[in-house]
């Protein structure tokens, strides 16, 4: 049985997955082997046991399939293990997860990947990867420095996408001379001499690149750029939408485009 005292004593070489969204993308990315991250244990409340009884069924089913134990606890013993009380009853505790820092063996002439630069907070970060998700994106290429150290926050907000996407740590200029290398556009959010989205033709292999709502994207990167593009408003307006929110009407562009394309 796992003791939780080892996981006390040492929090920071363990992720924590609150919530069963989160814990079945867990599960399914190591299934699917899309993760090298384990299950040491997971936890649900004895308040919840009648009210979770499918849930625990298929948990059982999983324990016994991947590995590792389930343990019952009161509700506020689970409370006092996190970081918050939005868990519902239910957590996982986990390894850490390694990435890969080479994709080149994953490209192909129809491929939409994305690397994601500087957004400053991990909701944001974390709706975006959702979005690219839904969206089909191939891969997310991240920089060394990026939010997955806290991977239990980025599961909730990104819906467990975060677990499920094929992500990549690497240098970023240096991945996108290797896209520009294999026939990818490099294609940047950016305002600045840019091209409406509905205006690009994003139906070619395609890195899509975004940044923080403060920082931006590095100069370096838009430098090497292929071309930038904008978003289009529908009225008079000088602000910006949030990052996610700029992530999501470009991605189901691209998957529109493409999507058109097959057809």
């Amino acid at each position: 049985m796992f003791d939780i005292n080892i996981f006390l004593q040492n929090k920071d070489n363990f992720d924590v997955f609150e919530g069963m969204t989160s814990i079945s993308a867990v599960i399914r990315s190591i299934s699917d082997a899309k993760s090298d991250r384990s299950i040491y244990a997971v936890i649900y409340a004895t308040e919840k046991k009648i009210q979770k009884k499918r849930e625990l069924s298929f948990l059982s089913r999983a324990a016994s399939d991947i590995g590792f134990d389930l343990i019952e606890l009161p509700i506020d013993e689970i409370t006092s293990i996190t970081t918050g009380d939005t868990h519902g009853g239910m957590i996982a505790i986990c390894s850490k997860r390694s990435f890969p820092d080479t994709f080149v063996n994953k490209l192909t002439n129809t491929s939409f990947y994305a690397l994601i630069e500087g957004i400053e907070d991990p909701y944001n970060f974390g709706y975006s990867v959702r979005s690219l998700y839904a969206a089909g994106v191939d891969g997310i290429i991240l920089p060394p420095r990026n939010w997955m150290e806290i991977s239990g926050v980025i599961a909730r907000s990104s819906a467990g996408t975060s677990e499920l996407a094929d992500i990549y740590v690497c240098d970023v200029y240096e991945a996108v001379q290797i896209f520009k290398q294999n026939g990818f556009k490099v294609v940047c959010a950016s305002i600045r001499d840019s091209v409406s989205i509905h205006e690009y033709d994003f139906t070619t292999p395609t890195l899509l690149v975004v940044g923080g709502e403060k920082r931006g994207i590095s100069r370096k990167i838009l430098d090497a750029s292929d071309a930038n593009v904008r978003i289009d408003y529908a009225r008079d307006f000088m602000g910006s939408l949030p990052t996610a929110s700029a992530v999501s009407v470009i991605a189901f562009e691209i998957s529109r485009q493409k999507a058109m394309k097959k057809a």
